[in-house]
């Protein structure tokens, strides 16, 4: 049996384009590009065998066909908003389905802690969970939520900040023997560094210091360097190949047990923040808006 109403995408697609104005001004509340909006909405206007927007070089307006449309699609989208509402009232129940993305760093490290409330309190929602450090697009695959490292780019996207982690320097005892230890940013250029390329752009990332009251960012060089999974510079680290930064929470077990030693401490003290963000204009599911305020309310010393 075929699914009745498996379009109501592109049903949402249309109300988020006349609701803004422009196939633009969606995407970008969509956190997608108008060319997936544009396939949505003509995806549509076959599947009903008529046109519901005239589409102009500046603005796009309804046909009489799309304002009758559009009209009812947002009525019954109220109305399935009201029966989320009521449904999670019931007994405290909550059901339903949050596709979730999250980079490598956060979902071994930091997510598990967060995510174990949400899932012993609320067993009947499905949680679909993918570690990846690709930067999915949110609306054209599908995901509710995602979590984002670093500074984010006025995306139109809403973004509801987990944490500020906390950055260090870390190398081997067997690479340091070597090698020597590093005392300054001047000594550390001599050093094997092992810098990650940021998958976004395909370019170094910088290595953050702070140096007489001054943020400094230092671009480090090496023969070697780690793209796609940012964990593979500790894994490198750890064996003795080289010097790499990293947060501190991925590689405080490391440098407890002696595996790693912590360097440069007089220039440390910065820190990247990682974000829970969603599109502002999509109709989350009660399970999504749930999960949204649970994981920040953890995140930020709330009870688990």
């Amino acid at each position: 049996m075929s699914r009745r109403f498996d379009y109501l995408g592109d049903v949402e697609v249309l109300v988020a384009v006349v609701e803004h104005g422009s196939l633009t001004a969606g995407a970008l509340a969509l956190a997608t590009t108008p060319s997936v909006l544009s396939r949505a909405i003509a995806r549509l206007e076959t599947r009903l065998g008529t046109q519901l927007l005239r589409r102009t070089t500046r603005r796009i307006g309804l046909t009489d066909a799309g304002r009758i449309y559009v009209e009812q699609a947002r009525a019954a989208f109220t109305l399935i908003d009201e029966a989320e509402r009521t449904i999670q009232g019931r007994e405290g129940m909550l059901t339903g389905r949050v596709r979730l993305s999250v980079p490598t760093t956060y979902g071994h490290y930091r997510l598990p802690r967060l995510l174990q409330g949400f899932v012993l309190r609320h067993p009947q929602v499905q949680v679909e969970l993918n570690i990846t450090n690709r930067n999915v697009d949110l609306v054209a695959e599908g995901f509710d939520l995602a979590i984002r490292q670093g500074a984010l780019p006025d995306s139109g996207l809403v973004a509801r900040r987990l944490e500020d982690a906390s950055l260090c320097l870390v190398a081997s005892h067997e690479y340091l023997l070597r090698a020597g230890t590093p005392h300054s940013l001047d000594e550390l250029q001599g050093h094997v560094c092992l810098p990650f390329l940021l998958p976004s752009t395909g370019r170094i990332a910088s290595w953050s210091f702070r140096r007489d009251e001054e943020d400094v960012e230092w671009l480090p060089a090496s023969a070697i360097s780690v793209s796609d999974d940012m964990l593979g510079v500790v894994y490198l680290a750890e064996q003795g190949m080289g010097i790499c930064q990293s947060y501190e929470f991925i590689v405080r077990e490391r440098i407890e047990r002696g595996a790693l030693v912590e360097l440069l401490l007089p220039l440390g003290g910065r820190t990247r923040p990682f974000s829970l963000i969603y599109a502002p204009h999509r109709r989350l599911s009660a399970a999504a808006r749930t999960m949204i305020d649970e994981l920040t309310a953890r995140s930020s010393g709330g009870p688990a």
